[in-house]
């Protein structure tokens, strides 16, 4: 029998086939770009005021996003594939994006 009262970082799912598996919380952060090949309009726009406000040693600007997920898998591996899944679909457009994620412990 598992004892329930351990750490606030895992979370036990029942399922009728594995019977209980542990899964940990990953807390992760996505840096999603544009590519190096893609030109970028609003960074562009940023360096231009930048310059305009005498910032004149700005070479360049390129505009990203950033994205926290908080989720849970069984190890770093499935979280890794997880979010690799959802960039792909989601978060990021991978015909002129790039990503990267950073994963660490959501506790």
């Amino acid at each position: 029998m598992i004892d329930l009262s351990l750490s606030d970082r895992y979370i036990y799912n029942y399922h009728k086939v594995e019977g209980f598996s542990l899964k940990q919380k990953y807390q992760a952060r996505i840096y999603v770009t544009l590519r190096p090949s893609v030109l970028d309009p609003a960074g562009t726009a940023v360096q231009s005021g930048l310059a305009h406000m005498g910032y004149t040693d700005v070479e360049s600007v390129r505009i990203g996003k950033y994205i926290e997920v908080s989720l849970s898998a069984t190890d770093e591996t499935e979280a890794h594939k997880q979010l690799d899944v959802m960039c792909d679909q989601l978060f990021a457009n991978p015909v002129i994006e790039n990503y990267r994620v950073e994963l660490g412990d959501g506790s």
